[in-house]
C-alpha cells in the first residue's frame, strides 16, 4: 500500500512509478488541482535550468538553450471524481492502481522525470502541466493559456502524455454533443388523446440512432472508426401527465478528415426529417490529423519504435494542432483504463515511456 499524501511537495528524484503514485495521492479532481499545481509548480522552481511560468492552475517550464528545434511535452493534471480509488496501491507484480494512474498521472510523471533528469537536451523543452481536461472545453487549462499566453506553448512538434499503452497514437477524433428536443402538448394520462406525448416524438432520432452506421476512414494509414449515439434522454413530468418535452442528448466521435462544421452539417442532415423541435450544440471540439509524415514526428517514431495507431477519443493534440503544432499522444496509460473504478497502470510502461522518451531527447 502507498500511503496518502501528508506533505505538499513532491520528490522528483523519485522514480516514475514512485512518482506516478505521489500524484495519484494529490486528489485534483477537475476544479480542485491547485494544490498539485501548486507541488509541480514548486518543485520545477527548483530546477536551474528551466523558467517556471504559471497562469491560474496552468504550470508552463521551458528550457532555453538556443537548439534548433523546440518540442512541448503537455499533460493535464485533473482527473475525473474519485471512485474509492484513492489512495493509490502498488502490487507485487507491477500494477499500480488508482485514480489517474492510467489517466494520466503516470504521463504527467513522464514529464516530470524528464524535466528534472535532462537538464541539457537536444531540443529545447517546453513542459505543459494544465487543468480542466477533463470536463467542457470551455474550461480546459490548455486553451485558456493558448488564449493569454501564446507563446508559451509555441513548439516545432508537441508530444501529449495521454495514455497509449506506450504506442504512438495519431491524430484524434472530433467530438459533438448536441440537444434534440421535442415538443408535445401535456394533458391527463386518463385523456392521452387531450395531448401529444413528446417522449413518443422522440422515436424517429432513437430510431435513425440505432439504423446508423458509422464510417471507418483510412487516414494515413490509421483506420478510424467513427460513433454516433445517444448518451441520454431526459422528459416527463409526473406519471400521470402526458409529457410536453424530451431531450435527446447525443455524441458523435468523428474521424479527423472530416471538419468541424463538416461534422455538424452532417449531424443535422441525419435528423432533418426526424421531427426536432430545438436543435442546440452544446459542446464541440474538433479533430486532429495524425500529422505522422511531419518530420518531426518520423524522427520522433523511428525513436521510440512500435507501430502507430489511431486514437479514439478527443486529445488536446486537436489544440496543438489549431495552434500550427503537429502532435502525437504518446503515454504510458492504457486508454481502455480511463475513467474506470479498477484503474491502474503497469510500473514498466511508466519506466519504458520515460527510457525511451530520454533516448531521444539526449541522443
Amino acid at each position: 500500500m502507498v500511503g496518502a499524501m501528508t506533505e505538499s511537495t513532491l520528490d522528483l528524484t523519485l522514480d516514475g512509478p514512485a512518482l506516478t503514485a505521489r500524484l495519484v495521492d494529490f486528489p485534483s479532481v477537475s476544479g480542485q488541482e491547485k494544490e498539485l499545481a501548486d507541488a509541480i509548480e514548486a518543485a520545477l522552481r527548483t530546477l536551474p535550468h528551466l523558467t517556471v511560468d504559471r497562469h491560474g492552475n496552468n504550470v508552463v517550464a521551458r528550457t532555453h538553450l538556443g537548439r534548433a528545434e523546440r518540442v512541448v511535452l503537455a499533460g493535464h493534471i485533473d482527473t475525473v471524481p474519485i471512485a474509492d480509488n484513492v489512495p493509490s496501491r502498488l502490487d507485487d507484480d507491477g500494477v499500480l492502481w488508482g485514480c489517474g494512474t492510467s489517466d494520466m498521472k503516470s504521463g504527467v510523471a513522464v514529464q516530470l522525470r524528464i524535466a528534472a533528469t535532462v537538464p541539457e537536451p537536444n531540443r529545447d523543452l517546453t513542459f505543459v502541466f494544465y487543468d480542466n481536461e477533463e470536463v467542457a472545453a470551455h474550461l480546459n487549462g490548455l486553451g485558456h493559456v493558448a488564449e493569454a499566453h501564446p507563446d508559451w506553448l509555441a513548439g516545432d512538434f508537441a508530444v501529449l502524455l495521454e495514455g497509449s499503452d506506450a504506442e504512438v497514437e495519431g491524430g484524434c477524433q472530433g467530438t459533438l454533443r448536441v440537444f434534440l428536443r421535442t415538443e408535445g402538448e401535456r394533458s391527463h394520462s386518463a385523456r392521452s388523446w387531450m395531448g401529444s406525448n413528446a417522449i413518443h416524438a422522440a422515436a424517429p432520432i432513437l430510431a435513425r440512432l440505432a439504423a446508423y452506421e458509422p464510417r471507418r476512414p483510412v487516414i494515413d494509414g490509421l483506420e478510424y472508426h467513427e460513433g454516433l449515439n445517444a448518451v441520454r434522454i431526459e422528459g416527463g413530468v409526473a406519471n400521470n401527465v402526458i409529457p410536453d418535452a424530451c431531450t435527446v442528448v447525443v455524441n458523435y466521435r468523428y474521424a479527423p478528415d472530416r471538419t468541424a462544421e463538416e461534422a455538424l452539417a452532417h449531424v443535422r442532415e441525419v435528423f432533418a426529417d426526424c421531427g426536432v423541435a430545438e436543435f442546440v450544440v452544446d459542446d464541440h471540439s474538433g479533430a486532429a490529423m495524425p500529422g505522422l509524415s511531419h518530420p518531426a514526428a518520423k524522427a520522433f517514431m523511428a525513436a521510440v519504435g512500435g507501430t502507430a495507431r489511431p486514437k479514439f477519443g478527443w486529445t488536446d493534440v486537436s489544440r496543438f494542432g489549431s495552434l500550427g503544432v503537429p502532435a502525437v499522444n504518446y503515454g504510458p496509460g492504457d486508454p481502455l483504463l480511463a475513467h474506470k473504478r479498477d484503474e491502474h497502470v503497469r510500473t514498466d510502461r511508466i519506466t519504458h515511456c520515460e527510457e525511451r522518451l530520454r533516448s531521444w531527447l539526449t541522443g
